[in-house]
């Protein structure tokens, strides 16, 4: 004979079935994604050399062989580049250079960076970049282009066919454009003629610049590189600049050096930063950015003014009457309803975003909301707008 279960114990089991599975499933839901921690950067990537750099070079060009998309008329420059270039060869045509008319041509500046220890022979890439009113450099070649510095030297020469990215066809009424094809690129296109090496031999001292000023870099920078060296070599001046005063007393010269410091690895953490492109719409947000605790309200207003014109006739037979056109103006105004989130303190980007995204909110309005909530002193990082 089977006993009977008290009702109350009964009810006591079945609350217990049911908590224990929603305590589980409370404890398997993800946490707030936390800000990112230190990463382990080496030297030689966070760091430059002082005095060992790149250098920007220009030069004025040619552009020739163009299926008749180059330089019009009015663009009188690249004509007159035209004649000089054929009076160095042997042909004048300066004085009937307005009566000579070209569509295969065009004027470009060329751009490149010349390179650290760079020596003659070497070659780099560079940029062709269309200045008059060319439709497309497309199976063009540059001619023979000197790239100066802004010294006024001549560093090297560029020459040879583009690449471009792009193209148009048609003509103006109906045409199809892709990419940009007034600028194109050659690829070693450049060939340097002057040394603009450095003689490493002759630097007695020796100064690391951070490339994201920091601190805590700079001096976490010069303890790696004392403790590799086993003495005081190193002492960050500011948040950009550490100095190594005495180069032969550290090495024999400054490669050995460089090439023993360079892969010494410190913790960093990144700069919390967003960046906003307020002219396409872009933002782009680390990971370690936070928001103080908030609430944002958002809500839009359109105003729409239409004007439409319609014609007022007199009646018939009048012979007072005119014809005249009067406008008709209209203007609507719509104001969607308003809209709230609530941000909590320590907030991180993804639960900004996916508020916002809850919002409807379009990359132009976030652009604002991020200016905004700037302004409220609730964004924990720096914002940059370019």
């Amino acid at each position: 004979m089977s006993r009977g279960r008290h009702p109350s114990v009964v009810l006591l089991v079945l609350l217990c079935l049911l908590l224990i599975p929603a305590n589980a499933r409370a404890n398997d839901q993800p946490a707030a994604t936390a800000p990112l921690g230190p990463h382990v950067a080496r030297i030689k990537d966070i760091t430059t050399v002082e005095g060992i750099r790149e250098n920007q070079l220009v030069g004025y060009g040619l552009v020739v062989g163009l299926a008749g998309t180059g330089d019009k008329q009015q663009t009188i420059f690249s004509i007159q580049t035209l004649a000089n270039m054929l009076q160095r060869l042997g042909v004048n045509i300066q004085n009937q250079i307005t009566n000579v008319q070209v569509r295969n041509i065009a004027a470009v500046f060329v751009t490149a960076n010349i390179p650290p220890f760079s020596r003659p022979g070497m070659k780099m890439d560079v940029t062709v970049s269309s200045i008059g009113d060319a439709k497309s450099l497309a199976g063009g070649t540059l001619v023979l282009t000197p790239l100066a510095a802004s010294d006024g030297k001549v560093y090297a020469v560029a020459q040879g066919p583009l690449i471009i990215g792009g193209y148009i066809a048609g003509t103006a009424a109906n045409s199809k454009v892709v990419n940009h094809p007034t600028v194109g690129r050659i690829p070693a296109g450049a060939l340097v003629e002057r040394d603009t090496s450095l003689d490493l031999t002759q630097m007695k001292s020796l100064s690391l610049l951070l490339r994201d000023p920091d601190f805590d870099s700079a001096r976490d920078v010069a303890l790696a590189i004392n403790t590799e060296l086993g003495l005081p070599a190193a002492h960050a001046v500011d948040s950009r600049r550490i100095e190594l005063p005495d180069v032969k007393a550290d090495a024999p010269d400054v490669q050995t050096l460089m090439a023993r410091i360079g892969d010494l690895t410190i913790h960093t953490k990144p700069a919390a930063k967003v960046v906003v492109n307020e002219r396409t719409g872009t933002i782009v947000m680390g990971g370690n950015v936070t928001i103080s605790a908030c609430s944002i309200l958002h809500g839009n207003l359109s105003i729409q003014v239409t004007t439409e014109f319609q014609v007022s006739q007199p009646p018939p037979l009048s012979k007072t009457g005119k014809t005249v056109v009067v406008p008709q103006t209209e203007v609507k105004a719509q104001e969607s309803p308003l809209q709230v989130i609530q941000l909590k303190e320590g907030a991180t980007v993804e639960e900004l975003i996916r508020g916002l995204q809850t919002l409807g909110a379009t990359a132009r309005d976030i652009v604002a909301i991020l200016q905004s909530i700037k302004a409220a002193g609730a964004l924990n990082s720096e914002l940059e707008v370019i």
